[in-house]
């Protein structure tokens, strides 16, 4: 198994650590210490010595921050993780804010104390996030105060060693492009912005940039390092040799000097005193990176990540892979699904059906030849109430069965070298309520929305996020999440800069991959999502239109549960989306099938008649 189930915190431990922390602070003269769910790279997938604010808090969620102060201490998260992080914190020693409404920042305008000095790593924060909170405090007259180190980890006495696993060429036929072509542009990308010098900090930046896949954290093929990418053509790569296999080596010797993680600061302090402009991105970048360079006597130029907009933007190679591997994916859906149909109410449980999907995938990788390389993130597999928590990891102590009458909401994703995967889909266990039906035809309506839509180039994220929403909106509903992001190819399952969000503020261009992924929870009974994964493309010229526009090519192949589906909600236009959506399902998973899956599909994909 790729995952496991296992409870992986102890709320009941946090007031013992947060007093251990609170011990180390007063030692060090800080008023407070903020701990961020972050790594050195801001990614959301860290490795387990990273994983201070679980250890600090019990909270296991992707996103978050913890601010401890002398007599009282917070957790920041958004909306996905409100019902969870009740659960996995102790409410005697944390209270919660709303990372989005009320974050760290924000908090800190408001209550931060005259001459307080609140600590921070800042190796763990970007300069943006430091810029924010250097500007909060300064109007409350209190200071910020970088530590040369981290008081978690002189606390957190069996933290674990940094990962150090294998790397992997990631081959020109799944690429697209050789990696001296991409470094290529990039340099003409950096001198154009006016810097001599970018620091990639981002993993998949350098992945992408140099076609390499590594295995340091869970679920994501990355390996942790850094680049400095010279608009000379000069470049270097920061990563420990010890994962570097000999053929690797000698690969990443032809594209970039090779040097110890160690050498960065160093080097990139030998830069700036030769007068180096360096770009960081404000959004990815440590703070820590922009003091070496402007302690060192450079400039710092703030630019976008220049890796993340060619990444987002897939090749041909990189789509053709992804079609081929959400149709494989979709060959194991089908099977999980049929024989989810099958099993009598009650007899199965979350962790029975997450272990079941799991070998779905590595039985359909096998036999179409492309082997499951890992599943894309931990399966969300939540029955009844526990599919309304939206993050929701099913562990031994909640695992509950699939209940006769409820609602079971399966997330999950899958890992191919060919393209990374993330499906959702929402099946009715025996028969469902009237409110399960049109609640879940209110969200179907939103992604089918999303699906058909034509809009004209430079159309954002947040300019059609609203479309996912309308239905639910008009009957008064709504649900507390984006409504898509973005995905790599054979890399992170969320992928920035496009989303469709309220705050997808990033241009959507050709090529780019989202997830398309409209809900509705009700606490405490259950959880609807939709989920697709889709790729902006040129759409066909529309008769007597006077602009170009874009469109979305639907890459997952998988039914959706007819039981569930009132077709008298749909418009008609929705309704034959609905039909040509399961007939080319049928057509494309079909032929991959055989016996009783083949058979299934056919009756799951039949059409709907007109009413």
């Amino acid at each position: 198994m790729f995952q496991s189930f296992d409870v992986r915190s102890d709320p009941s431990q946090g007031a013992a650590r947060v007093a251990a922390l609170r011990k180390w602070m007063a030692e060090h003269d800080v008023d407070g210490f903020l701990v961020p769910r972050a790594d050195e790279h801001q990614g959301e997938y860290v490795a387990a010595r990273s994983e201070r604010l679980q250890w600090l808090t019990g909270f296991t969620g992707s996103a978050g921050a913890a601010l401890v102060l002398k007599d009282q201490a917070i957790v920041f998260v958004d909306g996905r993780y409100t019902l969870q992080v009740r659960q996995q914190t102790d409410p005697a020693v944390f209270a919660i804010e709303n990372l989005v409404e009320t974050p760290p920042s924000k908090w800190l305008a408001d209550n931060a104390g005259s001459g307080a000095r609140i600590g921070f790593d800042p190796w763990l924060h970007t300069t943006g996030d430091a810029d924010a909170l250097r500007k909060a405090l300064d109007k409350r007259g209190a200071t910020l105060v970088p530590l040369d180190d981290n008081p978690v980890d002189a606390i957190w006495l069996d933290q674990p060693q940094p990962p150090f696993e294998p790397v992997d060429i990631h081959e020109l036929a799944h690429a697209g492009e050789l990696a001296k072509h991409k470094l290529a542009r990039l340099a003409d990308d950096v001198a154009a912005s006016g810097a001599t010098h970018a620091v990639l900090t981002d993993p998949a930046s350098i992945a992408w940039a140099f076609n390499i896949r590594g295995g340091d954290v869970p679920h994501t093929p990355l390996a942790l390092g850094f680049a400095i990418i010279g608009a000379d053509g000069r470049h270097y790569l920061f990563m420990d040799k010890r994962k570097l296999p000999m053929e690797t080596e000698a690969y990443l010797t032809q594209l970039a000097e090779l040097l110890p993680p160690s050498r960065l600061e160093a080097d990139l302090a030998r830069l700036a005193a030769k007068g180096a402009r360096v770009s960081l991105d404000p959004a990815l970048a440590a703070e820590k990176l922009r003091m070496i360079v402007e302690g060192g006597g450079g400039t710092v130029v703030a630019g976008a990540d220049p890796a993340r907009l060619p990444r987002a933007a897939k090749n041909a190679a990189e789509l053709d892979g992804a079609r081929a591997a959400h149709r494989r994916d979709g060959a194991a859906m089908v099977h999980f699904l049929r024989w989810i149909a099958l099993q009598p109410p009650g007899d199965v449980d979350e962790i029975g059906a997450a272990t079941a999907l799991e070998t779905a995938r590595r039985v359909a990788g096998e036999n179409l030849q492309m082997p499951l390389r890992d599943i894309s993130f931990d399966t969300i597999s939540g029955a009844g109430p526990n599919g309304a928590i939206i993050h929701y990891r099913v562990t031994t102590p909640t695992n509950r069965a699939l209940g006769d009458g409820e609602l079971y909401l399966v997330d999950s994703g899958a890992q191919y070298v060919d393209g990374t995967t993330d499906i959702t889909r929402t099946l009715a266990i025996g028969g469902p309520t009237d409110e399960m039906r049109r609640r879940y035809t209110l969200v179907l309506k939103g992604m089918i929305q999303i699906s058909m839509l034509r809009f004209p180039p430079g159309t954002r994220g947040q300019d059609i996020d609203a479309f996912a929403r309308a239905a639910l909106w008009k009957a008064g509903l709504d649900y507390p999440h984006g409504t898509g992001h973005g995905v790599g190819s054979f890399l992170s399952v969320h992928e920035g800069p496009q989303r469709i969000a309220k705050t997808g503020s990033e241009k959507l261009l050709p090529g780019m991959i989202l997830s398309n992924e409209p809900g509705y929870y009700r606490e405490g009974e259950y959880g609807i999502r939709l989920e697709n994964l889709i790729a902006v493309t040129k759409a066909a010229p529309i008769d007597g239109g006077d602009l170009p526009m874009h469109g979305f090519e639907t890459l997952t192949l998988a039914p959706f549960d007819r039981t569930l589906i009132d077709t008298r909600l749909l418009t008609r236009e929705e309704f034959d989306w609905l039909n040509a959506y399961h007939a080319r399902v049928a057509k494309e998973i079909g032929p991959l099938l055989d016996g009783g899956d083949r058979i299934w599909l056919d009756e799951a994909t039949a059409p709907f008649p007109l009413h």
